[in-house]
């Protein structure tokens, strides 16, 4: 009897861990930030995003900002426009890229200049369908103005 309970407890705890509440497990690639200029009040936040199982993520912060959200382009017309989605859908085994030009974390009403070669610290909250969070924190790499957008989209994403 001694013998089997050695072997149920382990694999009873590991049974208890995996029928837990599901996480998001999210991991987040090459974050990255544009530097500002003096006076600049906005920029743009970059990155790839990954998640091990369906996930939103439904809120953004970044102590160096008023107001962080993620943001989709959109083309009304002749016109490219920039609008906040409420969350972002990431699907399991799916990565999505925030880039230049189209879905990314804008942080407005920043609290002082970003400085190229710095990094910029953001916490990302993500939802699992069953209604359980995860928080991830970033420190994203803050690349010189122009720095980037080259690689993926020539002139794209100035706000």
């Amino acid at each position: 009897m001694a013998f089997s309970l050695r072997l149920f407890l382990p694999l009873l705890g590991l049974l208890a861990f995996l029928g837990g509440p599901a996480h998001a497990q999210v991991r987040a690639h090459d974050a990255w930030a544009r530097a500002t200029v003096a006076q600049q009040k906005a920029t743009g936040v970059f990155m790839q995003l990954t998640a091990a199982q369906d996930a939103r993520l439904v809120q953004v912060q970044s102590p160096v900002a008023g107001v962080a959200e993620v943001h989709e382009m959109v083309q009304e017309g002749d016109i490219m426009r920039m609008r906040p989605l409420s969350a972002l859908s990431l699907g399991a085994g799916q990565t999505v890229g925030l880039r230049p030009g189209g879905l990314h974390i804008m942080l407005m009403d920043l609290k002082q200049p970003i400085a190229a070669g710095s990094t910029l610290p953001l916490t990302l909250v993500f939802e699992g369908k069953d209604g359980s969070r995860q928080t991830l924190e970033v420190q994203a790499q803050v690349r010189a103005l122009g720095a980037g957008a080259t690689r993926e989209h020539p002139g794209a994403g100035h706000h």
